[in-house]
C-alpha cells in the first residue's frame, strides 16, 4: 500500500513535472540531501579521498559537492524517465556513433556491451533499443517491493529495451543466434560475494571487478563494446561506443576486465562528480586465496 501511494502521489506527479521545475527541485534537494540529511556522506568523502590520494581536502570537498548536485539531478532525471516522450529522451541522450555496433548486427553478431553507473544510465535505457539495430537487454536485480520492481521494469523497457533478470542470462546467450541481442552489464559496482571477481588496482585502491562480461563474452564468443556517457550541460548527454574487443577468446584471462575498467578509470578521473561514489564499492575486500592474482 505505501509503495502503491508513493507511485500515485508523489512518483508520477513528479514526473509529469517540466524539467524546468524539477531542476528547482533538485537545487533544493541538493541543500536537503547535502547539508540537511548528510545522506551516505562519510561514504562518499572516503571513496573521493581514497580514489584522489595526490589532491587536497579542499578538492576531494569540491568534488563531493558537485557529485551531490549531479546526484540530485540524476534523481529528478530518472523520475522523469517514467513519462518521457521517445522524441524528447532522444533529445536529451545522443548516440553518437550507433553504426560501431550495427556492423555486428549486419554479420549476425550479438555483442556485450559494458558500462559504468555513470552520468544518466536510466536516460540510456530508454534510448538504446531507438538508436541500434540489435535487440537491447539489460540484466536486472529486482527490488524487493514488487509493485515498484514492476513499475521500474515497465519504465526502463516501454521503448523496447529488455530486462532480463540475473538468473535468465545463461538461457539468453544460448539463445543469442536466435536474433542478435546486445546484453548490457553494469561492472562497475561491488561484486557480491558469490560472484567471481577479477581483482586489480582501480582509482588507487585494490578492487574486485565483476568478472561477468569478460565471462559470457568469451564463453560465446561475442565482441565486447563499452558505452561511455557524457554530459555535455545541464539534462543534455550523449554515448559513445568503443570497440573493446571482437575476438574475446583470443585474449588472455582479465583482459577484457582490465581494458574496460582501465577506460572508465580514465572517465572517471577527467570528471570524477558524475561516478555514482554513494556505493560502497570497496566493501569487500580481496580473498586470501586470490593474493597471488
Amino acid at each position: 500500500m505505501l509503495s502503491y501511494l508513493l507511485y500515485y502521489l508523489i512518483i508520477l506527479p513528479l514526473s509529469l513535472l517540466p524539467f524546468s521545475i524539477l531542476y528547482l527541485i533538485s537545487d533544493f534537494l541538493f541543500l536537503v540531501v547535502y547539508y540537511l540529511i548528510g545522506y551516505r556522506r562519510k561514504v562518499v568523502f572516503t571513496n573521493i579521498k581514497n580514489s584522489f590520494p595526490e589532491k587536497s581536502a579542499r578538492e576531494h570537498r569540491k568534488i563531493e559537492r558537485k557529485f551531490y548536485h549531479h546526484f540530485c539531478d540524476l534523481v529528478v532525471e530518472s523520475l522523469k524517465t517514467f513519462t518521457i516522450t521517445k522524441e524528447e529522451a532522444a533529445l536529451r541522450m545522443k548516440h553518437k556513433n550507433p553504426e560501431l555496433l550495427n556492423r555486428f548486427y549486419d554479420n549476425g553478431q550479438s555483442i556485450v556491451m559494458v558500462g559504468g553507473h555513470y552520468c544518466n544510465w536510466e536516460l540510456f535505457a530508454v534510448t538504446i533499443d531507438q538508436q541500434i539495430k540489435h535487440q537491447s537487454v539489460a540484466l536486472y536485480t529486482a527490488f524487493k517491493d514488487k509493485f515498484l520492481n514492476e513499475k521500474m521494469l515497465k519504465s526502463r523497457s516501454r521503448f523496447g529495451l529488455k530486462m532480463l533478470p540475473f538468473q535468465a542470462i545463461k538461457q539468453q546467450l544460448q539463445e543469442h543466434n536466435q536474433e542478435p541481442t546486445v546484453t548490457i552489464f553494469g561492472a562497475d559496482q561491488s561484486p557480491r560475494r558469490s560472484q567471481r571477481a577479477y581483482w586489480m588496482e582501480f582509482l588507487h585502491q585494490d578492487t574486485g571487478v565483476q568478472y561477468g562480461t569478460e565471462k559470457f563474452a568469451r564463453e560465446y564468443n561475442m565482441p565486447v563494446v563499452q558505452g561511455n556517457i557524457y554530459k555535455i550541460k545541464r539534462g543534455y548527454y550523449e554515448v559513445i561506443y568503443t570497440l573493446i574487443t571482437d575476438t574475446p577468446c583470443q585474449t588472455e584471462y582479465g583482459e577484457i576486465t582490465t581494458l574496460f575498467t582501465r577506460f572508465l578509470e580514465k572517465v572517471i578521473q577527467k570528471q570524477p562528480e558524475y561516478w555514482l561514489w554513494s556505493h560502497k564499492r570497496w566493501k569487500h575486500k580481496r580473498p586470501e586465496e586470490t593474493m597471488s592474482t
